[in-house]
């Protein structure tokens, strides 16, 4: 004979707004089985569990049925309260009347009697119920990390330190990511440089950490504890084993006018080439789509001034299986390009540039070694406009969600301007600024106030080139007067997207993904950086901005 209690929630107003939840335990009664039905404002807490706890006690229950939320946010909840009452956890059902009645329901009569039913279909349902149990099965202590930006590498480090194997994956031929890029951070102005290569060094160098860069996720199969992946590595021409990196190759390399992914199309690299002299592994890769030997069959330079035969033209793709028991995402983010916008020019104007092309220029390391200057003839800017929410919170082109880091380092910008150009102008065109973090608000203060940079609360309509410079149009709403500046550079605080192709990978590990292809989280608030798939978590920007 089925003894079962129904436990109905009121989640605060979220159920107990549209549904009688007390009418509810009242209609439950009447079901077969069913010898104990109460309702309680938040059941999840410690009194709601409690009255599960003391009822099954008291009523020897043999099932419970919990009316509350999604089973996926706390079935475990209430599994675990009925497990400490002495009950298998298995028997613990939920019927979710939040997500599938009240939110999708106004009236209140249709929605207690759909709640009902709802109740019914789980009590009958834990009527046949059988005990489970959990069994135990062997699992890979390795972690596979995708992705070899500032957020995998530190993930990766953090799991080797606590004395497990990583697999560390990263598609581009060095790790580092865009912090690799980056001049300076904020709010405290300290060099990137400074805090990502060591790190990258130590990811090389650590015992416990496997890194395949130049590498993509080629497949994965099975579940938590037990994943098989296959990873493709791809042919770097360039025997890693071999290759000194003495640079030779490089300096000889007839194709140098490539421009460099790296540089943000500001500077050029040859057809072998380092992806930056700070890179790791710190040895170069042939780019196929340009080399002369690949493309034409000649040349083969590279080759014969190599000391060390480490040049290899017959490379190729690699399939590495390992077995890993979890898998961290953090293939980062993209910057949008300058061409997305026609009134700012369609990408046509080599001084209209986006905020990771400035970096480039501020950078010491960068194509102009620091020295801020415009693209298109190597003249100091005097006047520099840097417009920001170009993409971000914009419905009209596809985008509505908050960059985040735009306001930040837009400010940052002004400054490192300033301190370069001591007698130019910076001039920021905002919507709001969101500078919601410890500090931040005074950084921007600092850049407003110290630096002097020229805050404009509007829209910028349209720039155009005349007679040399970049004529802004934009308004002022604060003092209602319409704003015109001739600038020598304007610098766009695009978007931040997800990477391109990332729904592929997302279906190859079985993760969701939201409408801008950034990958889901199973809970924003109770599980943060975990996906529905059990095992697979996220690092980073690869969840959103």
């Amino acid at each position: 004979m089925s003894r079962i209690g129904v436990f109905v929630c009121h989640c605060g107003e979220n159920i107990g707004r549209t549904v009688d939840c007390a009418r509810v335990a009242q209609a439950a009664l009447k079901f077969p089985g069913v010898v104990h039905a109460v309702d309680y404002k938040y059941m999840c807490s410690d009194p709601g569990q409690t009255l599960i706890k003391q009822a099954i006690k008291e009523k020897k229950l043999t099932g419970v049925v919990v009316a509350a939320c999604s089973p996926r946010m706390h079935e475990p909840t209430f599994r675990r309260a009925a497990a400490e009452a002495g009950l298998n956890p298995f028997l613990c059902e939920m019927a979710n009347i939040r997500e599938h009645v009240s939110w999708v329901h106004e009236d209140r009569e249709e929605a207690t009697a759909k709640a009902i039913d709802h109740v019914r279909i789980m009590v009958e349902k834990t009527r046949h119920d059988e005990p489970l149990y959990p069994v135990k099965v062997p699992i890979t202590k390795t972690a596979l990390v995708i992705g070899g930006g500032i957020a995998g590498i530190q993930a990766a480090l953090d799991i080797a330190n606590g004395a497990r194997k990583v697999i560390l994956v990263e598609k581009e031929p060095s790790i580092g990511g865009h912090m690799s890029q980056l001049s300076e951070t904020f709010p405290t102005l300290d060099c990137s440089q400074c805090i990502l290569t060591p790190r990258m060094v130590e990811v090389a160098a650590h015992p416990n950490i496997t890194l395949y860069s130049y590498s993509e996720i080629e497949e994965s199969k099975g579940y938590i504890g037990n994943f098989e992946v296959k990873i493709r590595k791809k042919a770097r021409s360039v025997d890693l084993k071999k290759c000194t990196d003495c640079g030779l190759c490089m300096e000889k390399c007839p194709v140098k006018k490539i421009k460099s992914e790296f540089e943000c199309g500001l500077g050029t690299r040859t057809a072998i080439y380092r992806l930056f002299p700070q890179a790791v592994p710190n040895k170069p890769v042939i780019d196929r789509e340009h080399c002369l030997k690949f493309q034409k069959g000649t040349c083969g330079i590279c080759a014969k001034v190599c000391p060390v035969e480490a040049i290899n033209y017959e490379d190729q793709d690699e399939i590495v299986t390992e077995k890993v028991g979890a898998i961290v995402l953090a293939t980062g983010y993209r910057v949008m390009g300058t061409d997305f916008y026609g009134e700012y020019g369609h990408g046509k104007y080599p001084d209209v540039i986006d905020g990771l092309q400035f970096e480039r220029l501020a950078s010491a390391s960068g194509p102009t070694d620091g020295n801020i200057v415009r693209p298109s003839d190597g003249k100091v800017p005097k006047k520099v406009v840097f417009i920001k929410c170009v993409g971000s919170r914009d419905n009209a082109h596809g985008i509505s969600y908050c960059s985040k880091i735009c306001c930040m380092y837009v400010a940052k910008h002004t400054m490192l301007y300033k301190h370069k150009v001591h007698d130019g102008q910076a001039y920021v065109f905002y919507m709001d600024i969101r500078a919601g973090g410890k500090g931040y608000d005074e950084f921007v203060r600092r850049a407003i106030e110290e630096d002097g940079a020229m805050y404009y609360r509007g829209r910028v309509s349209r720039i155009y080139e005349h007679g040399g410079k970049l004529v802004v149009k934009g308004i002022d709403t604060l003092s209602g007067l319409n704003v015109e500046i001739e600038a020598d550079l304007v610098v766009l605080a695009t978007a931040m997207q997800a990477p391109v192709g990332i729904e592929k990978l997302a279906r190859k590990l079985n993760v969701a993904y939201d409408e801008y292809n950034f990958f889901s989280e199973a809970h924003p608030k109770l599980r943060p950086v975990e996906t529905n798939t059990a095992g697979v978590f996220l690092a980073g920007a690869c969840q959103a901005p």
